[in-house]
Parts: structure tokens; C-alpha cells; sequence
């Protein structure tokens, strides 16, 4: 069995190629995903030829598209999303926050980011903040940061507040006697 094959693609395949372009792949994927799909066919002379038209039209498509992600890498260099979530009083988010999440967030907030660009090396689970990699292509790369913060006050935060306050009132405490004791007199 051969190692390769050469099939002439009809349609656009990410990860492989352009409409017309001729390329090599493994028997099985070829027999298995792009001939039934009919993204793909022996290439001959006169089908490279009929392709020509829908080739430039491809080309021009996905300078266009690298485009528009570069805009987007720009601007979304250093941007902050902010996420609610359930949690308990530890801060343990009862779900997880996924590419899915972040995918959506960004979405809504107007930049066009599909989940598969979102680069999350494990889902985050813990009210916290965290930086998540956006990446379109190997060139095409944005650092954002993303805080996760509970729906409700957590009982960890309030113990820290209270603590505050008590060292806050210990201090003013302290200073206060200080400065109205006597020096002594010998």
C-alpha cells in the first residue's frame, strides 16, 4: 500500500490546504474523510485548470481572514475578561471556567474568537486570576488575562477583611496609648 496519495482538493480542508491545491495525504484519510466528503479528487490537468478561479478567490479569502485575526491579536493584546462565578466559601468554582467560557466572553464583548483558538492549558477552578494564550496561527499570538471572581461574598475574603480591621484597631489602639501615657521621671 502506498505511503501517500495525491488527491486535488475542491474545498478549503484547515490544517491541509486551499481549493486547488494539490497535495499528499495518508490512503486512509483520503478513503475515509475526504473522498466521501467530496472535498477532494484525482487531480488532472484539465480539473487544476477549472480550479483556477475558485483558487484566487480562496487566496484573497484567507488574506482577508489573516487580516482580520491580526486586527484582533492587536487589540487583544493585555485585555482583561472578568467572569462571575458559582463557588464555595474556599473559593472552589463548583463548575469550571473552559475555552468554551472564555470563547463566549470574548464574543459578547466583540471580538471574534472561535473556541478553538483559545489556548487553556487545564480548565480554571478556582476563583483566581490567570493569563490564557489566543493564538490564530503560529504567528498570530495575544496574552490576555482572565479574573475569575465569586457571585457572592466568600467566607476566606471576610476573615481577611476581619483580620484587617482587627489589626487596624489594634494598631490605632496601641498608638493611641502611646501618645497619651506620661514619660516616666526618675
Amino acid at each position: 500500500m502506498a505511503a501517500h496519495i495525491e488527491l486535488l482538493l475542491l474545498r478549503n480542508v484547515e490544517h491541509l490546504g486551499i481549493v486547488g491545491d494539490v497535495v499528499k495525504v495518508r490512503p486512509g484519510y483520503a478513503r475515509n474523510y475526504l473522498l466521501p466528503l467530496l472535498m477532494a479528487e484525482a487531480p488532472t490537468p484539465e480539473k487544476i485548470e477549472a480550479l483556477k478561479d475558485a483558487r484566487s478567490a480562496a487566496l484573497a479569502e484567507v488574506a482577508r481572514v489573516r487580516s482580520e485575526r491580526a486586527a484582533t491579536v492587536g487589540r487583544l493584546e493585555g485585555h482583561t475578561i472578568t467572569l462571575v462565578r458559582a463557588c464555595n466559601d474556599q473559593g472552589q468554582l463548583y463548575g469550571a471556567v473552559t475555552h468554551r467560557d472564555i470563547s463566549d466572553q470574548l464574543v459578547a464583548e466583540g471580538f471574534g474568537v472561535d473556541q478553538r483558538a483559545v489556548r487553556l492549558s487545564n480548565p480554571i477552578r478556582r476563583v483566581s486570576t490567570n493569563h490564557c494564550t489566543i493564538q490564530f496561527d503560529r504567528d498570530l499570538i495575544a496574552e490576555i488575562t482572565v479574573v475569575v471572581k465569586p457571585d457572592r461574598a466568600l467566607d476566606l475574603e471576610m476573615e481577611r477583611q476581619d483580620a484587617e480591621r482587627h489589626h487596624a484597631a489594634a494598631d490605632a489602639e496601641g498608638a493611641g496609648a502611646v501618645d497619651t501615657a506620661e514619660p516616666a521621671r526618675a
